[in-house]
């Protein structure tokens, strides 16, 4: 395994470029949990979601030199996902939800004195499964700026700039999908112990891109 931690983002991607190809299992262990949640949230099973992780790691690979820079490396990799999932929906012809009217203003989805009861949160799948559940039958639109900013905990500019709408809209969009999800989810658990991905399949995602580039 390779260590990451004395790298730089932008030195593991320079040498990368310079013929360091094994320095990539950097770039797709630290990025598997994020793209992970977005093919999960966007009501792909597991086994999908690996297929356009490895699809998202393999294209950022072979594109590595037009990374330009100017937004972050994270947007960026997170972008390529969004399309890869968007064009695989639209290849099983899946059709688009509609959006619901609901008020913008309201609490927040997680809070509460227990949120930090990680233990408790891992031990309870039958809860989890309700609540990934629950953030499948929301509107996608909604449903993705909801993974990115509470799930995936980019920021709402970064947000803004892998969905290409404006800050208002994804601060919009949030609310609405938190009035969605208000109901279902208890306060107690926190957004990023959803769709854990395991060490194990870590593991094997890494192996899988490696092999193949």
């Amino acid at each position: 395994m390779v260590t990451t931690e004395k790298f730089t983002e932008s030195e593991i991607i320079n040498r990368i470029l310079n013929g360091e190809k094994a320095l990539y299992e950097i770039i797709v262990r630290r990025y598997n949990p994020q793209l992970y949640k977005i093919g999960r949230s966007y009501n792909y099973n597991h086994e999908d979601t690996q297929d356009l992780m490895q699809e998202t790691f393999i294209d950022a690979y072979i594109g590595l030199r037009k990374f330009e820079k100017r937004s972050g490396f994270k947007t960026w990799i997170i972008r390529i996902m969004l399309n890869n999932c968007y064009r695989k929906k639209e290849k099983s012809s899946y059709k688009n939800e509609v959006p619901q009217d609901i008020k913008d203003n309201m609490k927040p989805v997680f809070s509460g004195s227990e949120r930090d009861d990680t233990d408790k949160i891992i031990q309870n799948h039958e809860l989890k499964g309700i609540i990934e559940n629950t953030i499948g039958k929301i509107p996608e639109n909604f449903r993705m700026v909801f993974s990115l900013r509470e799930i995936n905990g980019l920021s709402v500019s970064e947000t803004a700039d892998v969905l290409n709408i404006s800050v208002s809209n994804v601060k919009v969009r949030l609310n609405r999908a938190k009035a969605m999800l208000r109901t279902e989810i208890e306060k107690s658990y926190r957004a990023d112990e959803l769709f854990e991905y395991n060490l194990k399949y870590c593991n094997a995602m890494v192996e899988r891109v490696m092999s193949k580039i």
